[in-house]
């Protein structure tokens, strides 16, 4: 095993820098996912359990979505909420319980709720409740992108480290091209963070500047025109 004396955020920098593999780039048509970005990851003014890396994640993410909108291409949307007794989290659930703990997310609960900040299309966009990691585990997601015809997939929200990661790998696992705008995840600590990216970079999905997935999403709507 290497070993180093630089932090995950150095080693993410210096992989960006020096790819040492080729891109899966962008196929024929996208889904956006967007993951968990729910008040009790985001409201950092309201709960412990919340983070933020970019303070402009909510507005990338906005404008990611009304492109897809244009395109007619799916857009959607999981949070994480819980039965009261909790035991739908299963043993992901057992850990801890403590107010701020997983399970205790409760429906109707403001930590359930998606954050204000974000334009929700209820009438049109996709929302799923999901019980664990990955947003593919026990959700119609599957059946949605192949109804769709999807192969790509833009994954926004986080942790980075926790469902994120679940989802590239997922992604992946099922032959999709995966795409990370960077500034549009978010994770507890730097260290988390960009270790995650680097690996996800390294082996899943093309970690990427949301400018760029924003160029390509405006190329494909003036080809629409």
């Amino acid at each position: 095993m290497q070993e180093t004396n630089k932090t995950a955020k150095e080693i993410y920098y210096e992989v960006k820098a020096n790819p040492a593999r080729k891109r899966f780039g962008f196929g024929n048509k996208a889904a956006l996912v967007n993951i968990d970005l729910q008040k009790s990851y985001t409201r950092t003014d309201l709960f412990k359990t919340a983070y933020e890396n970019d303070p402009k994640q909510m507005d990338y993410v906005n404008g990611l979505a009304q492109r897809f909108r244009q395109l007619e291409w799916p857009v959607v949307w999981t949070f994480v909420a819980y039965v009261d007794s909790g035991e739908d989290a299963g043993i992901w659930g057992t850990r801890t319980d403590t107010p701020d703990s997983l399970q205790n997310i409760k429906y109707g609960s403001l930590r359930s709720e998606l954050d204000d900040r974000l334009d929700i299309k209820r009438e049109t966009d996709i929302i799923y409740d999901k019980k664990m990691p990955s947003p593919f585990f026990e959700t119609p997601l599957q059946s949605l992108l192949i109804w769709h015809k999807v192969d790509t997939i833009i994954f926004t929200g986080g942790s980075t480290s926790g469902c994120i990661r679940a989802a590239g790998v997922d992604s992946l696992s099922r032959g999709y091209r995966t795409i990370i705008p960077e500034e549009c995840v978010a994770d507890k600590h730097e260290s988390y963070h960009y270790a995650n990216l680097t690996d996800l970079s390294l082996k899943y999905a093309d970690v990427m500047g949301v400018q760029e997935v924003f160029t390509w999403l405006d190329n494909q709507l003036e080809s629409k025109s």
